[in-house]
């Protein structure tokens, strides 16, 4: 069983739980280890500077190899208790190790993934078949009032969208061509006279030449 303790949201506690120990407000002689952009600092609180909040802490920039950081802890906690010194070491560890991951995670490629709400997909699923159920009702409803225009079923009364009523027009056209060709090119016609008529004629030539001799 893990019990849960109470933690502390102090930046300079090196251990992160609220105790006397670990406690920066609570020791006049304290030590930590801080984080500034990838850059870890030895922070060191001494009760000779206690008047000077200004300087209160004194701050050493340490190396970003794990052995010479090492180094710069011992040498400046020497006469440290000896169990803060442990902490601060325990910390620095900590913070080395999740500093080469959060290196290793940059540098690997990693997939993005997006959630979609749920909602929305099932809403843009149902409106796609919708669509698509429309669109062949479309193609249906045309297809049937083209055949039966072609079949004559409405006359010629029927308010058809133009579109169509004119491809089915010309469709009409196409067919009636050679029709209204053979109908045009037959009205000129020439018709040999009858023997009646032509007996006419020749009596109409005796009449004037029966005028003449006259005058």
């Amino acid at each position: 069983r893990i019990e849960t303790g109470i933690f502390c949201r102090n930046p300079y506690n090196a251990t992160g739980i609220c105790n006397r120990s670990s406690c920066p407000l609570a020791n006049s002689r304290y030590a930590t280890i801080r984080d500034h952009d990838g850059v870890f600092y030895l922070y060191m609180k001494t009760a000779e500077r206690a008047h000077l909040p200004k300087k209160l802490w004194e701050r050493v920039k340490l190396p970003r190899n794990y052995e010479k950081a090492m180094e710069i802890i011992n040498k400046h906690l020497e006469f440290w208790p000896k169990l803060l010194v442990h902490k601060i070491k325990q910390r620095l560890t900590k913070m080395t190790q999740y500093r080469i991951r959060m290196r290793r995670l940059q540098l690997k490629v990693r997939e993005k993934i997006m959630t979609v709400p749920r909602k929305k997909t099932q809403r843009d699923l149902r409106r796609l078949d919708k669509a698509e159920k429309a669109a062949q009702l479309d193609k249906s409803i045309e297809s049937e009032l083209k055949e039966r225009l072609r079949k004559g079923v409405y006359g010629e009364i029927y308010n058809f969208p133009f579109k169509q009523f004119d491809t089915i027009l010309d469709m009409e056209k196409d067919d009636l061509a050679p029709e209204i060709e053979e109908e045009e090119e037959g009205e000129i016609e020439y018709v040999e006279g009858d023997d009646i008529e032509m007996g006419d004629m020749d009596d109409m030539e005796d009449f004037e030449g029966f005028g003449d001799e006259d005058g």
